[in-house]
């Protein structure tokens, strides 16, 4: 993966690719070191968690629940189909196609990567929400940190001159439903930081993949 990642920044020319580039691959490496000192980690995670707890009160706790929703994997894909048939409507076929596949792509990996390391979840107070299945990544943060993205960007193309007020709304939601999944105690800190990193991976390898077919469909066109 990360080789494939270099040889696409070798071949883009625009300095915001590069840097896009720079990020994922920062990512990719975030990940892996996650990954490998889970272990090492836990007692931290644990301090982190205990300190959001202090946190709680009842409002906050309603809005926290609200807020996890949003990001829910399961309730995401189907606004995901809905949006692609309605890209298929205004006749956006490719379009449509890597919206779904994004979509679908990050939360079949999810799955693939929670069965691949069967991380428990933390059980420090009783919580808000039941959650099953395993922990690590975070469904919530890598999901909808595609869905959200790809949400901005697709709304950026048609109203250019909000583009930092999307980027600011969909950053913050992100962050805010990463949190969420803090606060309700069914993950633990580097659940959530992996599943943004992943996310981001999966993310860059979606919007890459478009480009190239897009920039391949070009050159068919004009022969």
């Amino acid at each position: 993966m990360l080789k494939w990642l270099i040889q696409q920044s070798q071949s883009v020319r625009s300095p915001w690719q590069r840097w896009g580039m720079v990020v994922t691959g920062l990512a990719f490496g975030l990940f892996v070191a996650i990954a490998t000192l889970l272990p090492q980690i836990e007692t931290l995670d644990t301090q982190i968690l205990l300190a959001i707890h202090h946190l709680h009160t009842p409002t906050l706790d309603r809005l926290m629940v609200l807020v996890t929703y949003l990001g829910e994997p399961l309730i995401l894909f189907p606004f995901t189909l809905a949006m692609g048939g309605i890209l298929l409507w205004q006749k956006r076929r490719q379009e449509a196609l890597g919206f779904v596949i994004a979509i679908g792509g990050s939360l079949g990996l999810n799955i693939w990567l929670k069965e691949l390391f069967a991380r428990h979840r933390p059980a420090l107070w009783d919580q808000i929400l039941q959650v099953p299945f395993y922990s690590f990544p975070s469904g919530h943060a890598m999901v909808s940190l595609v869905f959200y993205a790809v949400v901005v960007y697709g709304l950026i193309r048609q109203f250019r001159s909000f583009r930092l007020l999307m980027v600011t709304m969909g950053t913050s939601l992100i962050a805010t439903i990463g949190f969420s999944r803090l606060y309700i105690g069914v993950h633990w800190p580097t659940d959530v930081v992996a599943g943004y990193a992943a996310g981001l991976v999966w993310l860059a390898v979606c919007l890459i993949s478009q480009s190239l077919l897009l920039a391949r469909s070009t050159e068919t066109a004009s022969d």
